[in-house]
């Protein structure tokens, strides 16, 4: 079998947890900024984990994670 390729994108958005999970930064915080309340804006700093559904694909694209 040969060895899998990182997907390179994919490995610049996640990081892996010490328990293997994925965690990601929010999106929608680039632009646009001003229609946003500030309480949204906060919420969108934090890191969250990858949902469960994706969970599988991002293993795929992410062998050595």
């Amino acid at each position: 079998m040969p060895k899998l390729k990182t997907k390179r994108a994919a490995a610049k958005r996640f990081k892996a947890t010490g328990t293997g999970k994925l965690k990601r930064n929010k999106a929608y915080k680039s632009h646009i900024l001003t229609k946003k309340t500030t309480k949204r804006k906060r919420n969108l700093r934090k890191a969250t984990m990858t949902d469960k559904t994706n969970e599988k694909n991002m293993k795929k694209i992410l062998p050595y994670m």
